[in-house]
């Protein structure tokens, strides 16, 4: 019970209700206005280009999104225009849609905004592909699209200048949620009731998750520059609860053992199960903290770690045998001291004036952190070959929606023949499982939407009620439309249903038509899907292989770096680490995309799915290392300590070869020699340091295996 009012907290403050709100009264207030002097056909042409505009208005820092709404204000404005120019034939209808759907599709190449901008104008030559009128008439009707447009970019903005903080305080809250549920599962890998392989895979999962949200996060804040230059504590205190959030992921990630031999050794003294209990309530905690950010509301410690601790650190010592040391047990306890100290550091977000303590980067710093999309004619042009995947999909999408405005066209004359091509538009993504999944939450969700829509109108006959149920179906569409796509789904078709019958139209029609047209559509584009240009996962995995062997190679050379006596800057030690994250992440959603491919499509799944558990094996090993080390002096340790790490880079880079032979760069580890460590070897490290140079000859041999394979097709 606690725990679903704990979601719906989370529901209640979170940025995707806040948008939904936003963009639904944004959508509708123009329809409604005009309504209330007998135009509602007006208003909905506005509220059109409110609604085409409100797809560019994704997650980002303000400037993103102004830019982008204004570039899709200037092409819906020009799409309805030409649209309005050329529907009255056929012909010409037919080369602008296989036109616009080739140029507009290849807006990918520009990132996710262009991708969502490339989509609402497609979006508005759909919608307006049927409607006849004449050249002034269309004039008329594209400066209503253009106001719709400038009415929901200045409502917008007006929304980010008044609340500024609250978009970062929404995401940074949502991310740490996501941050707590990684580490509920890391609790599960200690439950000996639990499968470990199935935890693994729940693990992999979620990793995916909160690099998103990592992402997500660091473009909002490190590409704001209102935030980075805000003079008030507010925005500073954002920027270094991230630091510090993504400082207790790392702790997270150092925490790995062989949780197979930990059952076998411990199972029987119930240890375990307390070690996950204890976790768990880390995790709780964390919970509760991420939620106060997001609300936006004051919070107080509710669970204290060290009794608990205690309590551990009595039972483990009980447990003292010379036969089974429980040496292991005791570092874990020491990891689980360290995560509660960083949890206590995301404490300080509700401290007054905690933040001006601590120095934030320079822009030039931050700016290291995201990625910088280049805009310019060149790279359209270079990505116009075969080899490019956004080619290679804006090819499908141009054919497949070309063959849906001809058998659209076969139809009846009365059937409103843009659902095709607009369901098309919607559910043919750039890789196969992507199309797949978009299909079937398609189909179910329109028959679903459907019925309900159906039920509705035969039950209520009180225009009030189903207006008021058009706002309600709007309001669940826009929140869940980048959560939830067949829940979005599922309440669109009824408010399109209801409205068309508001409208006077026949809703029972537009019901048959919707499912009909969603059907056509849904084998167009699974079938374009499989055989036209097919982009398998298969055929890329290799790419984010090499990735995550180059991000996990950097990571062991700041770590030779250090052995060696080098001074190591935290700002090179962080990059190295955040590339490490998210080229896993990559890996990791690569391959779940692959296991919804077809079998036949699907290649050395089980290897690759060894490579992704060792490589998450390895940067946990090294990550518990340098996460205590980067903050001490360097020294020239002993031999013994620096040479199983030169050892293990080696293999890195021979693996790469496997894989890619111009991965092979030089070895550039700066080495600057300060004072020798006289004769200290630490036996634990250089246990550690054996078992990281054990990983990776296991992750050798899986790269090798694969590499034959694909030699041997």
């Amino acid at each position: 019970m606690k725990a679903n009012r704990q979601h719906l907290q989370y529901f209640l403050f979170s940025q995707y209700l806040a948008d939904g709100i936003r963009v639904t009264l944004e959508i509708i207030l123009p329809a409604f206005i005009f309504s209330q002097f007998g135009r509602m056909d007006l208003g909905l042409i506005m509220s059109t280009g409110a609604l085409c505009v409100s797809m560019a208005d994704g997650p980002g820092p303000v400037e993103h999104k102004r830019n982008g709404m204004l570039y899709c204000i200037l092409f819906t404005f020009l799409m309805t225009l030409v649209t309005g120019l050329v529907n009255t034939n056929i012909f010409l209808m037919g080369l602008l849609i296989l036109l616009s759907s080739f140029f507009f599709t290849m807006f990918s190449v520009f990132g996710n905004r262009a991708v969502s901008l490339g989509t609402a104008v497609l979006l508005v030559m759909v919608l307006r592909m049927d409607r006849m009128a004449t050249p002034l008439n269309v004039l008329y009707d594209s400066l209503l699209v253009l106001a719709g447009g400038f009415w929901y970019l200045l409502v917008a903005l007006v929304f980010f200048k008044l609340y500024p903080y609250r978009p970062a305080q929404r995401l940074l809250g949502n991310c740490l949620h996501e941050t707590a549920r990684f580490l509920r599962i890391k609790s599960s890998l200690y439950d000996v009731k639990t499968n470990i392989t199935e935890e693994y895979r729940k693990l992999i999962a979620q990793q995916v998750v909160v690099n998103e949200k990592q992402d997500e996060l660091r473009e909002l804040l490190y590409k704001n520059r209102e935030l980075m230059k805000d003079p008030t504590d507010t925005g500073k205190l954002l920027m270094v609860t991230f630091a510090d959030v993504m400082d207790f992921y790392e702790n997270i990630m150092a925490t790995w053992y062989d949780y197979t031999l930990l059952r076998e050794r411990f199972a029987d003294t119930h240890i375990l199960n307390e070690v996950s209990i204890v976790i768990q309530d880390l995790a709780d905690e964390i919970d509760r903290i991420a939620l106060a950010i997001q609300s936006n509301s004051l919070y107080k410690k509710e669970y204290e770690l060290l009794p608990a601790l205690d309590t551990l650190k009595t039972k483990i010592d009980a447990i003292e045998d010379p036969n089974n040391s429980n040496l292991v047990l005791k570092k874990i306890l020491v990891n689980l001291r360290n995560l509660g100290e960083r949890a206590d550091e995301l404490m300080n977000y509700f401290k007054a004036g905690t933040a001006l303590k601590r120095n934030l980067r320079t822009d030039n710093e931050y700016s290291k952190f995201v990625s910088h999309q280049v805009i310019n004619s060149n790279l359209f042009i270079s990505n116009l070959e075969l080899d490019s995947s956004v080619y290679r999909h804006s090819l499908r999408m141009m054919i497949t929606c070309v063959t849906g405005f001809i058998i659209a066209k076969l139809l009846p004359d009365a059937h409103h023949s843009y659902w095709i091509l607009l369901t098309i538009i919607v559910i043919l993504k750039p890789g196969f499982s992507l199309t797949k999944q978009r299909n079937l939450e398609r189909l179910f969700g329109t028959i679903a939407g459907g019925l309900i829509g159906l039920l509705l109108i035969y039950l209520i006959h009180d225009r009030t009620i189903l207006f008021a149920l058009i706002i309600f179906f709007m309001l669940v569409t826009y929140t869940f439309i980048r959560v939830n796509y067949i829940v979005t789904v599922i309440f669109m078709t009824p408010y399109v249903i209801i409205l068309f019958s508001l409208l006077g139209m026949g809703f029972v029609n537009i019901a048959e038509e919707r499912l009909l047209d969603t059907g056509i559509a849904s084998i167009l584009a699974f079938t374009a899907s499989y055989f036209l240009f097919p982009h398998w996962e298969s055929v890329q995995l290799e790419s984010y292989m090499v990735q995550v062997l180059k991000a996990n190679e950097s990571y062991l050379q700041q770590l030779a770096a250090f052995f060696s006596g080098s001074h190591q800057s935290q700002l090179e030690y962080k990059l190295v680490r955040k590339e490490l994250y998210v080229s896993t992440a990559n890996l990791s959603a690569a391959f779940q995309r692959m296991l919804s491919e077809p079998k036949s499509k699907q290649r050395n799944s089980q290897e690759i799915y060894e490579f992704v558990v060792l490589n998450h094996v390895l940067s946990s090993n090294i990550a518990s290392l340098t996460a205590s080390m980067v903050t001490r002096q360097p020294g020239m340790y002993a031999r013994e300590v620096l040479l199983p790490v030169k050892k293990s880079i080696t293999i890195l880079k021979q693996s790469l070869l496997q894989l890619n032979n111009n991965s092979l760069d030089e070895d550039t580890m700066p080495v600057k020699a300060v004072h020798a460590i006289e004769d200290r070897i630490d036996k634990q490290l250089v246990e550690q340091l054996n078992f990281i140079y054990k990983v990776t000859c296991d992750i050798g041999k899986i790269t090798q295996k694969i590499a034959k394979k694909r030699t041997a097709k």
